[in-house]
């Protein structure tokens, strides 16, 4: 919940020692854009980066369990909340960590959200960060519009979206939120972009492909990369055990690699 005349000096003040800021959001639930989150933050902190998560998703919290944190707690300290450790380069914090019920939902309106959204970012010691990706909530409700006025100056989100029309509809409606709250569009994401059978090697377009590469020519916006089907993504999802360490040489995590060395070469050149 939101203080009092909460202190809006706080969260400039630890927005100041954060280098990036990204937003990943998506049009639609669904698509796989926690699993991208968290994969792609690691990816950053394995090259060498210090990199936070912050899980904006309040009412469907996932991230710990992706990033094998589930049963971590964060500790107050005397300067504030200190996050959770999921590597030695990685901080997370969540509403995930907080709630003592699991089966318990989170029954907040806007403002209550908009409090914690705040008290995420100004209350915790992320401390010297060089990327901050902040996970939103499927659509273009409250966190996404919260997190737009609370980093007015991030470097951008990043849409995450499958092939299909139906979710190609809603990550357009997306990308046109982004571009109302005057927030830089990084690229697109296509998860879930075909599946090679394990048997014979072949390319099976499950839920079609190359959707997402055509709605970043329509709006103008960068491809970052396609995510391939991969049940391990999956299984390590369910067991928190990280897919991209796991599984360093399988052609999925070569493909969050690429689309990693596409978010740097985009963002380091903004500035």
């Amino acid at each position: 919940m939101e203080k009092k005349g909460y202190d809006d000096a706080k969260i400039k003040n630890s927005l100041s020692n954060i280098k990036h800021k990204l937003v990943v959001l998506s049009g639609k639930g669904g698509v796989g854009k926690s699993t991208v989150s968290a994969n792609l933050a690691l990816s950053l902190a394995e090259k060498g980066y210090s990199v936070g998560v912050l899980d904006g998703d309040m009412h469907g919290p996932s991230i710990p369990k992706i990033l094998g944190v589930e049963e971590k707690r964060p500790e107050m300290s005397e300067t504030g909340i200190n996050p959770v450790f999921a590597s030695p380069k990685l901080k997370v914090m969540s509403m995930g960590f907080l709630i003592k019920d699991k089966d318990s939902p989170v029954i907040w309106r806007g403002p209550l959200k908009m409090g914690a959204m705040k008290q995420f970012i100004g209350d915790v010691n992320w401390g010297n960060l060089d990327y901050l990706i902040v996970d939103l909530p499927p659509g273009t409700g409250d966190e996404p519009l919260s997190i737009a006025q609370i980093i007015p100056n991030s470097d951008g989100a990043i849409v995450v979206t499958t092939p299909q029309d139906v979710a190609l509809l809603s990550v357009r409606k997306s990308i046109n939120f982004v571009k109302k709250m005057n927030m830089p569009v990084i690229g697109i994401v296509e998860n879930m972009s075909g599946f090679k059978c394990p048997h014979c090697g072949k390319a099976i377009d499950i839920f079609k492909t190359g959707g997402g590469k055509k709605a970043s020519i329509d709006f103008k916006v960068p491809f970052l990369g396609g995510i391939p089907i991969d049940q391990e993504i999956v299984n390590t999802g369910d067991s928190g055990e990280p897919f991209i360490i796991k599984n360093a040489e399988s052609d999925t995590a070569k493909a969050f690699s690429e689309i990693v060395k596409n978010i740097e070469n985009i963002v380091n050149k903004k500035r």
